[in-house]
Order: C-alpha cells, then structure tokens, then sequence
C-alpha cells in the first residue's frame, strides 16, 4: 500500500534540535516532490519546507528559514526536516507529504508531534 510514515517527533527544550524522517513505500518515491507540513491546535496547516524530486532546489517558510533544513535521500525513500533553535511556536503536529505534479497525486502521512517547552 501507498505510504508516508514520520517519526523523530518528541519533546524538546527551547533552542534544542529535532531531526524528523519520513518513509515512503508502494510508491516510486522519486517521482514525487515531497512537502512538509504543521498544524498547532486552533491553527490553520502551514507550509513548512518542500524539496524537488531530486533534491536540487528547496524552499521554505520565512518562520523557520535559517533554522530547518530538508533534505532526501532516494535511494533510502526517505525524507528529512533538520530542526535547530526551535522556539516553542514550531510546537505542532508535523506531517510530509509526496506531490506528483503530472498526475495530481497527493500522498499524506500520519503525523508526528513536535513540543518545544521548557
């Protein structure tokens, strides 16, 4: 079956670092540019970072540019969201995503939560 599955969510001190993995499978993962997103409780979802399929051009939200990073590694199927200095605004839920432009394919993954406290 079609699949994205993040882990690396916990809990984590003002200013701390997180590194979150998403694991694709039943899909040619390549094919695929690959999204990060964030929804905090009583907030719309926010767009946090996106990464062409080969991994040559990024992009990113003014909220964390400077402080995350996402990068992808194909030949494992897996995407990453580097997370340094987090504030405890980036608290979240935090899911990826696979978009496949040609055929408007949209593949999402469950979630994994992000608290930054103190």
């Amino acid at each position: 079956q079609v699949q994205l599955v993040e882990s690396g969510g916990g809990l984590v001190q003002p200013g701390g670092s997180l590194r979150l993995s998403c694991a694709a499978s039943g899909f040619t993962f390549s094919n695929y540019h690959i999204h990060w997103y964030r929804q905090a409780p009583g907030k719309e979802r926010e767009l946090v970072a996106g990464i062409t399929r080969a991994g040559d051009s990024t992009n990113y939200a003014d909220s964390v540019k400077g402080r995350f990073t996402i990068s992808r590694d194909n030949a494992k199927n897996t995407v990453y969201l580097q997370m340094n200095s987090l504030k405890p605004e980036d608290t979240a839920v935090y899911y990826c995503s696979a978009l496949r432009i040609v055929t408007s394919t949209r593949i999402w993954g469950q979630g994994t939560q992000v608290t930054v406290s103190s």
